[in-house]
């Protein structure tokens, strides 16, 4: 049913039906992805109907806590002392549930994934998944979960389903240009559809007999939310932070930092260290515009490598606002890769986005939508922009590990006139890593065979543009988290972050501080 802008057919469903009605706005942008999940829920909605009833059944069933010794345990599949594959099991004497199954797209082999294969994980008995938001490193491999033969539900906001069905894809996509056999297939990414229960921020929900969660605003990407755990009749009230930002954005609105209760943290150290200092964000939009004119100028190509959920929106909003202000000419701005798509899913879900960008949509001034940006979508397309004039382009992936990124960076690398933008982070042992660093050459594939690429082009990193918190964001979250919590636990982070902030969070908070292995089980309660 098409509603439009009116409310009153909605008002009259209501009051003839006592039923509140769900809306689902359609995409400003065509959407092959929202509109196939849509068609996937409502083909399967009888599947469902009994799921939830089974779920129910599941959730309140009989249970005395008072029969019980109640303990509460957190071990780390992934995701400690390194960025990628976060992956933490959460048990109770009741429950086993999931928080994130990522992946590490910088890595190779065995690294890339959660240990699954340990005695405390057990497929079968997995009750839940709770996804924070849709990066590969958070859900990349939620879809396999579906193909080893989990039936269970997975708990993330609307956005964030949508989003991790459309990187999913991708990833599929992107195995096959690399002649790799994918993990998965498209069937298991509809099976984690049929199995998603969507949570809007701040809504309470019990998942098992013993927990109940609460999803808040993290600040990071389009729908990521910070997991609020409720664990048994009061026993323990635990948050898992996922990756945020706790300052205001251009896109989304920070952090939430106060809870009814709360004992025990674990936070992100990606920015953690005593020089991940993030200069102030007008600063870095001047720098990334600066950077832009002058390359323009010369008569070179600018490439940003692009995280295409998060970051990449971020950087239309601020380029479209350079020009209208007049910081920038009116120049060709090229998006490749899935970031269109990606935009779509956006204007799908404005009340998930900050104040200013949701009443633009709300008016009509749609920022995704602008003529400013020109989509590539075929091989012809990418050439024109390659062969063609000074240009900005935004392309996919932001570590430059495959995707539209790499092949532009081919054709520009070797330009002293052109340069390379970074403006988030780049994995241990990825190629955009390497480039940061100043390595001078590459070996990359050229018309099917592999060559050795030098490169010349100017190369800049502007941390101040980061979706992840700095420093001082970190601690300045901490500083203000109301109820104070009793206990910190740090990962997400490169060793000597992890170590750097779990140190200065301790001296401030004088609280109990830790930074667990990979494999390692701590107790909650």
């Amino acid at each position: 049913m098409v509603i439009g802008k009116q409310g009153s057919i909605l008002n009259e469903i209501k009051r003839t039906t006592l039923w509140t009605p769900q809306v689902q706005r359609t995409p400003a942008i065509k959407s092959k992805i929202t509109e196939s999940i849509r068609e996937v829920l409502y083909a399967n909605n009888n599947y469902r109907r009994k799921f939830f009833n089974e779920i129910g059944k599941k959730i309140y069933k009989e249970w005395n806590p008072e029969k019980v010794e109640e303990w509460v345990r957190l071990t780390f599949l992934g995701g400690a002392r390194q960025v990628g594959r976060s992956c933490l099991l959460l048990q109770t004497p009741n429950s086993k549930v999931l928080i994130d199954c990522g992946i590490d797209v910088a890595s190779h082999g065995k690294d890339r994934f959660p240990y699954f294969d340990i005695p405390e994980f057990d497929i079968r008995e997995l009750d839940a998944v709770i996804i924070s938001h849709a990066h590969l490193d958070h859900a990349g491999l939620l879809p396999y979960l579906y193909k080893m033969g989990f039936k269970g539900p997975t708990y993330m906001t609307p956005p964030t389903m949508d989003l991790t069905s459309l990187l999913a894809l991708d990833f599929i996509g992107v195995a096959y240009k690399q002649a790799v056999a994918p993990l998965f297939s498209s069937k298991d990414i509809k099976e984690m559809v049929k199995h998603s229960i969507c949570l809007n921020f701040n809504e309470v929900t019990d998942i098992t007999p013993d927990i109940r969660i609460t999803l808040y605003t993290a600040g990071h990407a389009l729908g990521s939310a910070m997991v609020h755990f409720n664990i048994g009749n009061g026993l323990h009230n635990f948050l898992y932070t996922g990756d945020y930002k706790y300052a205001r954005t251009r896109l989304l609105d920070p952090a939430i930092n106060s809870f009814p209760r709360i004992e025990s943290v674990l936070t992100e150290a990606t920015y953690g260290a005593k020089s991940d200092i993030l200069p102030p964000r007008i600063e870095s939009e001047e720098k990334m515009i600066e950077i832009i004119n002058k390359t323009i100028e010369r008569g070179g190509k600018v490439l940003i490598p692009e995280l295409g959920l998060g970051r990449a929106q971020e950087t239309m909003l601020i380029i479209q606002d350079a020009i209208e202000s007049g910081k920038l000419k009116k120049i060709p701005v090229y998006i490749d890769g899935m970031i269109w798509d990606i935009n779509a899913i956006h204007t799908a879900y404005p009340d998930f986005l900050s104040n200013k960008v949701r009443a633009s949509i709300f008016q009509d001034q749609n920022p995704f939508i602008l003529d400013t940006f020109s989509r590539v979508g075929s091989h012809q397309e990418r050439r024109k922009v390659i062969e063609g004039e000074p240009c900005v382009v935004l392309a996919t992936s932001g570590m430059l590990v495959g995707g539209a990124s790499v092949e532009y960076l081919k054709e520009f690398a070797e330009n002293k006139k052109n340069s390379i933008v970074f403006v988030c982070y780049q994995g241990v042992g990825s190629l955009g890593r390497q480039v940061q660093e100043g390595i001078s050459e590459t070996k990359m594939n050229v018309d099917g065979r592999e060559e050795i690429v030098k490169i010349n082009l100017e190369v800049h990193t502007i941390p101040g543009l980061s979706a992840h918190a700095g420093r001082n964001e970190i601690m300045s979250f901490f500083n203000n988290m109301r109820p104070k919590p009793k206990r910190i636990i740090v990962n997400h982070g490169e060793v000597s972050k992890c170590l750097d902030l779990a140190s200065a969070l301790y001296k401030l908070n004088r609280v109990e501080t830790s930074m667990p292995r990979i494999l390692e089980t701590i107790r909650l309660r």
